[in-house]
């Protein structure tokens, strides 16, 4: 299944997803620009390594959640191939617009990069002796989709589900789509604990706790609204404050 675009129209400019996207691009863009043996010593020195997070974190929390910042902030902006980047980037435009349009442009940017910290703490969690770096913007934006689910679950995704030759476009929920994404990083995390599964190297955790998290906190972020009486007109109406 391929979503193509959903069917609620975003009513501002997301400014913030725009800029996301362009840096995340721009900074693949500079990994590739590198060569081979450089392009991975960039990745190893400013990724986010579980076991290096495990040892700063036998020093106490505060040195181990200092020494996580700046790797986690920039692995949420390297991908290790173009398919990844392209993927990911896609579902930030196809989900992001609307959670920007509820949440404001600043907020969304501080909502989008928590979300990646609790994916990168999540991932950790279930693999702390892992010296295998994480790279990829996916864990925030499962805290996006996971937003977009609780705030939007009456909204149809417009797929595309091949048949053979023949495209196939169905509107399918939001609610059971990215229900059903949800189930199978959650089946697949699971099964991961026991042994390898298909899909290999991807962080199932990260996109789980991610979700989580977008889901439980995005109400703490939303635009709010106050309830104003005309003095004139008694008019009742409601406006926005940031």
């Amino acid at each position: 299944m391929i979503p193509l675009r959903d069917t609620i129209p975003s009513r501002e400019k997301p400014f913030m997803t725009w800029f996301i996207i362009v840096t995340n691009a721009l900074v693949f863009l500079f990994q590739v620009s590198l060569p081979p043996d450089a392009a991975n010593e960039l990745v190893l020195r400013y990724a986010f390594v579980p076991v290096d997070f495990t040892k700063a974190l036998s020093h106490g929390l505060v040195t181990g959640i200092t020494y996580s910042i700046m790797p986690i902030i920039c692995s949420m902006f390297m991908h290790g191939s173009w398919m990844h980047l392209i993927s990911n980037m896609w579902s930030l435009w196809l989900f992001g617009d609307n959670v920007e349009d509820r949440v404001g442009h600043f907020k969304f940017l501080i909502f989008y990069l928590l979300s990646g910290f609790f994916a990168a703490y999540t991932h950790w969690f279930f693999n702390t002796d892992s010296n295998v770096p994480v790279v990829g913007a996916s864990g925030a934006i499962a805290g996006v989709m996971g937003a977009y689910f609780l705030m939007f679950p009456l909204s149809s995704i417009v797929t595309l589900i091949p048949i053979g030759f023949i495209p196939l476009f169905v509107n399918i929920p939001a609610v059971f789509y990215l229900g059903l994404w949800f189930l199978s990083q959650v089946s697949s995390g699971i099964l991961e604990l026991f042994g390898p599964v298909f899909g290999g190297g991807i962080a199932w955790w990260a996109h789980i706790g991610g979700f989580v998290f977008g889901a439980l906190t995005v109400n703490f972020f939303k635009k709010r609204y106050r309830r104003y009486n005309n003095f004139f007109d008694d008019e009742i109406f409601y406006y926005r404050y940031y």
